[in-house]
């Protein structure tokens, strides 16, 4: 008999020293097999002591729960949970009994035919050119906060990337004299991102408000909170939502995502071929890169009326 949380820290060990998957990836693993722990500890008990009670039937089951749980997280205005996060608390449990099988812990996957929802791709929100400046200008430059917000701003802008990577920055990431900021992403992939001067100008201006020093040292962090240690993506979603609420009159899309969204929709709106722009946001795919097409309709019908010799 194999206990169910002995086996999810193994697991989880795995997936950090011989995947090495991101800490996102990793956080993700822990919640969702958190949550069909609590599921067997309240369905099937005898699951928990032995993993091998565990069979498709239940997993079906666990998933039809989740299908119909609402949301009670702030700012969720309890809807139901969404096919993403069903679909991936699903790639989470099949990683994991995957994992079991080559482990010899267990001879069949029980999740492994199981196919993910169908997940409906929006079209994302994104700042309008014309409020980029009135934007900017929102944090209170006086403040040591304000300016630290400032910088974030500009560098969400500048170069599209993640909250995750955002929050892992360090001084040394930074070089101010190529304007080049190194970012590691999903799976821990190394990419290298322009900025320009005005989130050079914002950055150098915060870090002398805080007399902080450029440091090739790996644990100083670019952004920190008021109490001086590294700042926590809840602090910049909060941040963010402050100001974005009222530049898109809602909090409708009031996330750093939006930020993000905006810098691909810019560069798109301005001609950058698309596969830059899959590389500058360290897309792995080009698929996730082609929603940037359908957020500006015009834009593609202009491309369409001067390039195409029946338009």
């Amino acid at each position: 008999m194999f206990n169910y949380k002995r086996l999810v820290n193994d697991f989880i060990k795995h997936a950090i020293n011989e995947r090495n998957l991101s800490d996102h990836t990793i956080e993700a693993y822990k919640s969702d097999l958190e949550k069909f722990f609590q599921f067997l500890l309240k369905n099937r008990k005898e699951a928990v002591i032995n993993i091998k009670k565990v069979n498709r039937d239940l997993i079906r089951e666990f998933l039809g729960n989740e299908f119909n749980r609402i949301d009670n997280r702030p700012g969720h205005k309890l809807k139901k949970i969404s096919s993403k996060t069903i679909s991936r608390e699903l790639a989470s449990i099949k990683s994991f009994f995957k994992f079991l099988v080559y482990s010899k812990h267990i001879h069949v996957n029980p999740a492994l035919y199981f196919q993910a929802p169908k997940i409906e791709k929006t079209i994302p929100n994104f700042v309008q050119l014309n409020k980029i400046q009135a934007l900017m200008e929102m944090p209170n430059k006086k403040s040591e906060i304000g300016l630290r917000d400032c910088a974030i701003l500009e560098l969400f802008y500048a170069t599209g990337i993640r909250l995750s990577e955002l929050v892992d920055l360090n001084t040394c990431s930074i070089d101010y004299e190529e304007k080049l900021l190194k970012v590691f992403g999903k799976g821990r992939r190394e990419r290298i991102v322009p900025f320009g001067e005005k989130a050079k100008q914002a950055l150098k201006t915060y870090l002398k408000k805080r007399k902080a020093v450029h440091s090739n040292s790996k644990n100083t962090p670019l952004f920190t909170s008021n109490r001086g240690k590294r700042i926590s993506k809840r602090a910049v979603q909060n941040r963010i939502n402050i100001y974005l609420t009222k530049i898109l009159g809602g909090n409708n899309g009031a996330s750093p995502h939006t930020l993000r969204h905006t810098f691909g929709t810019h560069l798109l709106d301005n001609d950058a071929d698309i596969r830059s722009i899959q590389e500058l946001l360290g897309h792995s795919s080009i698929s996730s890169t082609q929603i940037y097409t359908k957020v500006n309709p015009e834009k593609m019908k202009a491309i369409f009326k001067s390039k195409h010799p029946h338009a």
